[in-house]
């Protein structure tokens, strides 16, 4: 038997090769280790993170000992690859991090933030999704995601979905064309996958559903699944443009649904993706010989079938100050050089400043109102239905309309909405006067000057279809017989306002400073700056006053700005005389715009500087001012135009108490959080969707309401629609130059004042720019808007009784829990 003995000795040779296999192994693994550590100890992270990952792949047992230092190691790494501007890199060594821990909350955590601050908020949202999965109180992930929730799946989905009347009006347009014969329907930009459910509800055979956002996407895979149609409706991730007949879907198909419109109709570009349908998913229409016996599976529609686009002037002091410059001093400083400034809709012909040639509002919550100063007058129809229409949209020649006047006031924008016909019997209205879940797109009127009005004067409007948008122009007056330009400097009225108007035009349009709206609020707003200007004032004339050291020349003052965006404040301190200013402002155009502010108010040379100018290296970061010298003054940005705290503000103002000299103050130094109670659906409304009904029949809410974020921004807290159910309280105080007065959180008691369900608490802020001088952002004349907590689940209460609020301030952002008082 000796082949029964050879295999025992064969056995024998490998069982003795088989411990100096993993001899080595732990040899290499054990030296690997060492490296790493004494790599992170040289702070020399990427090799190090190199012996990590091999020590890691060779050994996984390790993985739970060296998990802490591995993160560690990661973040360090992933900091140099990123200011290297290796993103390549970067994401890599993240692959390669998830591949060795695939669950690890705080990884996911990390890569969704690089994700987010790349710009890829769907890959980041699903990350910091997967986080809170594994981990549902990991608080950094939570605070991440609410922030990319609100971009992800904005606050109009909820309202839709809340919007009765509009859901049944879709699904009666959708039943009656699938039981007339279109069996086969593509649902444009799915959302949530509701008009594709309708359809298959309805009876259609197949039905398909593309989705751009990946968010959206897998949220609306996770709804179909739910309600029992996963099987039976493709959805697919990729812009109908890029679809294709039989790669994407096996055939033409007779029916599309969509709304992938905005408040201007065209800004989502449903005529592009129309065009796109009619040419390669989309049966042929119907032809004009055929009877009305012929098959209807063999033809294809769209719905909605078309709609009507109406506009008229309105006057709205709250439009006009977002818009455009109001007024002729700020602070004391003449605006006189600063005519060129404009906000981005009303430089729509700007390339370096264009976003849309218009935005959007709900004008019935405009604060202050508006007055309508002409009649709604159609500016459009269009035909969804009719390709060749479609395709002439842009090339159409520009239309001027004669829109008659029937009110006095001075010209702010043009206001537009539109009827969206889904059918020959049913339509829906987005105007000012409707019960809807939209906004209406407003076009301001960018002339520098004021023009008013009158009743019998004709407006002459210019409507066209270019780059996917809808553009209407207000160009000029026909007054009494007269041709009056809307930029005439002279007063309309005057016949020589015609020659200068005309003249005006021939010559080359000034080179235009792009602000953002809120920035051009801001510049309206003539407190703000009268405050700011009398703080400054006293701080530098207090410190001016002490007595310079013996024998040593008095050096000017230090003033910096880090404001964010376009701001003044270096402007009003340099003004002061014997200071020099550092201004934080990045853009060429708009520093072009303070230096000619500043020659233009006498303002010292070189008292005004650039502080991002001054060096690569420093990136705009609180340092000193020179090696010898510290700050007299620091200028903090301390609340978001959305209502709420600027993130790692806390941070940011405890590097600045340091570059403080003696004496040497922070601006603003405090800020008190007020709130109060109230009662409000709307506010519900746009949180998430209400009711414990199914829409349409259909289980949506609990996926979509994943997304619903605690903290409502860009709040109008004027012309909210609620009841109040306390007084004002001091919620919080976030003391800037005192840390040691500061806190993270605390418990306020509140009274109601009225019966009713507390739904939501909205807040803001009073800022004190010293111990006399407040500002506040709930002012009428404000440029911040307000935020509110909403509850998740109403707490109904009586009169008088004594509620407590446990408020919470992490990370800059606030939470509010309320309670009765037991």
């Amino acid at each position: 038997m000796p082949n029964a003995s050879a295999r025992p000795k064969r056995s024998g040779r490998r069982s003795h090769r088989r411990p100096r296999e993993d001899q080595a192994r732990n040899q290499l693994v054990s030296s690997s280790l060492e490296s790493a550590q004494q790599c992170l100890f040289n702070q020399d992270y990427g090799p190090a993170f190199v012996h990590y990952l091999l020590v890691l792949n060779l050994a996984p047992q390790f993985k739970e000992f060296a998990k802490e230092s591995f993160r560690f190691t990661l973040f360090k790494w992933a900091e140099e690859l990123n200011s290297a501007g290796r993103i390549q890199d970067l994401f890599s060594c993240y692959e390669q991090a998830l591949e060795l821990f695939p669950a690890d909350e705080v990884i996911l955590n990390s890569v969704g933030e690089q994700l987010f601050r790349m710009g890829f908020r769907d890959e980041a949202a699903g990350h910091f999704f997967k986080a809170l999965k594994l981990k549902p109180d990991y608080v950094e992930a939570r605070e991440n995601f609410y922030h990319v929730a609100n971009w992800l799946v904005e606050r109009w989905h909820f309202l839709m979905l809340n919007d009765h009347g509009r859901n049944r009006k879709y699904q009666q347009a959708i039943q009656k064309a699938v039981r007339g014969g279109c069996t086969t329907v593509l649902d444009i930009g799915t959302g949530t996958g509701i008009l594709g459910m309708c359809a298959k509800k309805a009876g259609a055979a197949e039905v398909y559903a593309c989705e751009l956002s990946k968010t959206m996407y897998e949220l609306a895979c996770e709804v179909v699944a739910a309600n029992g149609l996963g099987g039976a409706i493709k959805i697919l991730h990729k812009k109908s443009f890029e679809m294709e007949v039989p790669k994407d879907i096996p055939q033409r198909v007779s029916l599309v649904v969509t709304e992938t419109v905005d408040a201007g109709l065209f800004g989502e570009g449903i005529v592009e993706s129309l065009i796109h349908a009619w040419h390669h998913l989309l049966l042929p229409p119907p032809r004009k010989a055929e009877t009305a016996s012929g098959d209807p599976s063999a033809t294809g529609r769209v719905i909605p079938a078309g709609a009507t686009v109406y506009a008229m002037a309105v006057e709205c002091l709250e439009i006009r100050r977002h818009n455009k410059l109001c007024v002729s001093e700020v602070g004391g400083l003449s605006m006189a050089a600063a005519e060129q400034l404009r906000s981005p809709v009303s430089c729509c012909d700007e390339p370096d400043g264009f976003m849309e040639p218009y935005t959007t509002e709900r004008l019935s919550a405009l604060p202050g109102g508006y007055v309508a100063l002409t009649e709604p007058v159609t500016v459009l129809r269009i035909d969804f239905n009719n390709v060749e229409e479609l395709e002439g949209l842009s090339s159409r020649p520009v239309q001027r309309l004669s829109v008659p006047v029937v009110r006095e006031g001075e010209l702010d924008a043009l206001a537009v909405w539109f009827q969206l016909h889904l059918d020959q019997e049913s339509s829906l209205s987005t105007g000012p006067h409707e019960d809807t879940c939209w906004e209406q797109a407003i076009y301001p009127e960018h002339a520098s000057k004021g023009f008013l009005l009158k009743s019998g004067d004709d407006l002459l409007v210019d409507v066209s279809c270019q780059e996917a948008y809808l553009h209407l122009h207000s160009v000029a007056v026909e007054r009494d017989g007269r041709h009056v330009r809307l930029d005439a400097a002279a007063d309309p009225r005057d016949p020589e306002a015609e020659l200068c108007s005309a003249l005006a035009s021939l010559q080359t349009r000034p080179d235009v400073c792009v602000v953002e709206c809120s920035e051009m609020a801001l510049l309206n707003n003539g407190r703000y700056h009268r405050s700011f200007a009398a703080a400054i004032s006293e701080l530098v004339s207090r410190l001016k006053a002490e007595p310079p050291t013996p024998g040593e020349p008095a050096d000017p003052l230090y003033v910096l700005d880090v404001s964010e965006g376009f701001s003044l404040l270096c402007l009003l301190a340099a003004a002061q005389g014997g200071v020099r200013a550092y201004s934080s402002v990045e853009k060429r155009k708009q520093q072009e715009v303070l230096e000619r502010l500043a020659r233009a108010n006498g303002v010292p040379d070189g008292s005004l500087e650039f502080w991002l100018n001054r060096g690569e290296d420093e990136q705009g970061a609180l340092q000193r001012p020179s090696r010898e010298k510290l700050w007299s003054a620091i200028l903090l940005d301390c609340v978001e135009t959305c209502g709420l705290v600027r993130q790692k503000l806390m941070e940011k103002a405890s590097l600045a108490r340091c570059l403080l000299e003696r004496g040497g103050r922070i601006f603003p130094q405090k800020m008190v959080v007020l709130g109060t109670l109230v009662e409000s659906d709307t506010l519900l409304m746009e949180s998430a969707v209400q009711g414990r009904d199914a829409t349409l029949g259909f289980n949506i809410a609990p996926f979509i309401n994943q997304f619903t974020v605690p903290v409502h921004v860009f709040l109008d807290f004027s012309t909210l629609t609620c009841r109040h159910l306390s007084e004002p309280t001091e919620l919080f105080v976030l003391n800037l130059m005192d840390t040691n007065a500061n806190y993270n959180e605390r418990e306020v008691q509140v009274l109601t004042t009225s019966a009713g369900r507390i739904t939501a608490v909205p807040f803001w802020y009073d800022i004190y720019l010293d111990d006399e001088t407040t500002v506040s952002t709930l002012a009428p004349d404000s440029h911040w808007k307000q935020a509110a907590v909403v509850l998740q689940r109403p707490l109904e209460v009586a009169a008088g009784e004594r509620m407590r609020l446990a408020v919470k301030i992490r990370n800059s952002s606030i939470s509010i829990e309320v309670r009765k008082d037991a």
